[in-house]
């Protein structure tokens, strides 16, 4: 019998961030963004599958997953780190998925979040979403924000969570942990219980439904700071996401509502690194300006893009910007900035302006001698975190066609 003690460990020395169980594939971690296969255990058996579920699934999930044909839930595995857990059914037979948790929380560095996001965790009231698909990092980088104001304010900070992930210690202020399923029944549920808790700061894990959305929304507007995710991406598609779960009859007020209590969206991928170990988190920072209110109220969302690229002077940065960033300082690929560039064309343009002024830069300095292939700038200043203002790039990968 495998013993899933082993997959774990291994999971944790590569630095994996999924562990994939399911028949007919040896176990497979998620790695660096790749898929990295334990061939040593050979294909998984239903009996094999089935045996690893019961290692580690209280007798909630077993009975969840006999009942629904699917379960989560979250474990500690001793002193090394959390895991949170899916079981599921899949062509009749038990498969997993595991992701890892490490007990260390990030710093704001460690995670590339701009400076700006730490003036927003001071506000006292108003919604915060962290937005991304799934596996983009929203969960730890919620877990540092809210360590932040665990660290920095005296605040009864409440979470809501499905389940309980990162696990937080009582620093200056205290913080409550309620995992759905176990200690609430639902979100709404849980958001609706933890007004009458006496709360300064609220995280719910998800938006998943209009019931839970209008929960958030209405704990903001009555004095609460609430830190919620949705699986979209993008500041625009969010705040449209938020209004088409509602009814026709309703969005207006929900625009209402969003205008009046929307502090910041802040958007987030996660990419493979251009060296090839690890990834790096790519932002954009909406912050919820006069300007921004009334486009979300007048249905102009359209217009919010704009109004991120001219507002780098309040905090605010595009992803764009950030990503053309990140390639500057050679941390990711050209070929995957464009990938996943809002408007990649206005980015191949400013790479090849700014090839073309580092070989004329060059040229000046070599008397009009042969030029070289790649322009040599100084090194980056480690004291800003990409997209900050002032910061000088590295000499970055050469577009195409230069």
């Amino acid at each position: 019998m495998i013993d899933i003690r082993e997959l774990l460990d291994e999971v944790i020395e590569l630095g994996g961030s999924d562990l994939h169980i399911l028949v007919g594939e040896p176990p497979t971690i998620r790695l660096h963004g790749g898929l990295h296969r334990m061939d040593r255990y050979g294909d998984l058996t239903p009996e094999q599958t089935d045996a690893l579920m019961r290692q580690i699934a209280p007798q909630r999930a077993k009975e969840e997953l006999k009942e629904v044909q699917g379960s989560d839930f979250g474990f500690s595995y001793g002193d090394k780190a959390r895991f949170r857990v899916s079981i599921f059914v899949q062509k009749a037979t038990t498969a997993i998925n595991l992701r890892l948790i490490p007990y260390e929380l990030l710093s704001f560095e460690q995670i590339g979040l701009p400076k700006s996001v730490r003036d927003l965790l001071m506000r006292p009231r108003g919604l915060i979403l962290v937005v991304g698909p799934t596996g983009s990092g929203k969960t730890t980088t919620l877990a540092t924000m809210l360590d932040y104001i665990n660290e920095k304010r005296q605040a009864h900070i409440i979470t809501i969570e499905d389940p309980i992930e990162y696990y937080h210690n009582h620093k200056t202020s205290v913080v409550t942990q309620r995992e759905v399923g176990r200690d609430v029944p639902d979100f709404a549920t849980g958001v609706i219980k933890a007004l009458r808790q006496d709360p300064d700061v609220i995280l719910v894990g998800e938006m998943r439904d209009l019931n839970t959305i209008q929960a958030a929304v209405t704990a903001a507007e009555t004095g609460h700071l609430v830190f919620s995710t949705l699986h979209t991406t993008g500041s625009a598609r969010t705040v449209d996401r938020i209004v088409d779960v509602f009814p026709f009859d309703q969005q207006e007020q929900i625009r209402t509502q969003l205008s009046g209590n929307l502090v910041a969206v802040i958007s987030q991928l996660l990419l493979p690194r251009l060296e090839g170990k690890g990834r790096v988190a790519a932002f954009e920072v909406m912050i919820a300006t006069p300007a921004i209110q009334h486009m979300v109220r007048e249905k102009k969302t359209h217009s919010i893009f704009s109004a991120i690229q001219t507002g780098q002077h309040m905090g605010m940065i595009s992803l764009d910007a950030f990503l053309f960033d990140l390639w500057a300082h050679r941390k990711i690929s050209y070929e995957e900035m464009l990938r996943v560039a809002e408007k990649p064309e206005e980015l191949e343009e400013k790479a090849r302006t700014l090839a073309a002024q580092a070989q004329g830069g060059r040229g000046a300095q070599s008397g009009g001698g042969t030029q070289h292939s790649q322009p040599q700038q100084q090194a980056p200043r480690q004291d800003r975190p990409p997209g900050a203002p002032g910061q000088q790039p590295a000499s970055p990968q050469r577009p195409p066609g230069q």
